[in-house]
């Protein structure tokens, strides 16, 4: 399947993590390992994804992804600040290039203050300036829905990183200085 839902996206991902000679981790709460699944249905995947740590729990946020407990107590798990430190938790834990996290509210009702539907997706990579990024997510619909919204939100916010639009393996994508003599 191709195209731009999940598993087309997953597609792309792969293809370009294989091309940039780059791997990724993920670090799953509300979508309890629905995007290393996802990453982990594309032949080949196995050359770019080193694993996932699902950490639902709260407490294994910091335990297991080293989230720092402070900004638990302040935010609660439903945040950006928190969703960047479990993609760099994924990177640092299962030794990858990339991380990519995911936390939030998939529902029925509300949690931690949040609607149902308030999603942070997160990517860590050395490239991004400051090392991570991250994304909110307002996404309609039933628990299901809001949790593949949030597989495919993530893969289309890594997609653009990736060797075809300009970033990949060290030093591709960047202006390079005209050699003398060109």
């Amino acid at each position: 399947m191709t195209g731009d839902g999940p598993a087309g996206l997953a597609q792309a991902v792969v293809a370009g993590l294989v091309t940039a000679g780059r791997t990724v981790a993920t670090a799953e709460s509300l979508t309890g390992g629905l995007l290393c699944a996802t990453l982990v249905d594309v032949p080949g995947a196995s050359a770019v994804v080193r694993g996932g740590v699902v950490a639902y729990a709260t407490e294994l946020k910091a335990s297991v992804l080293g989230v720092d407990v402070g900004a638990l107590d302040r935010t609660g798990p439903v945040d950006g600040v928190v969703a960047e430190q479990m993609a760099r938790g994924a990177r640092r834990v299962l030794r990858a290039d990339v991380g990519l996290a995911t936390t939030g509210v998939a529902g029925p009702g509300p949690a931690d203050g949040f609607p149902a539907g308030t999603v942070f997706v997160a990517i860590a990579a050395d490239e991004l300036p400051g090392g991570a990024r991250h994304v909110r997510l307002d996404v309609p619909g039933d628990r299901p829905s809001v949790r593949r919204e949030t597989v495919r939100a993530v893969l289309a916010e890594l997609l653009p990183l990736l060797p075809a639009t300009g970033w990949g393996a060290a030093g591709e994508g960047e202006e390079q200085e005209p050699s003398p003599g060109s």
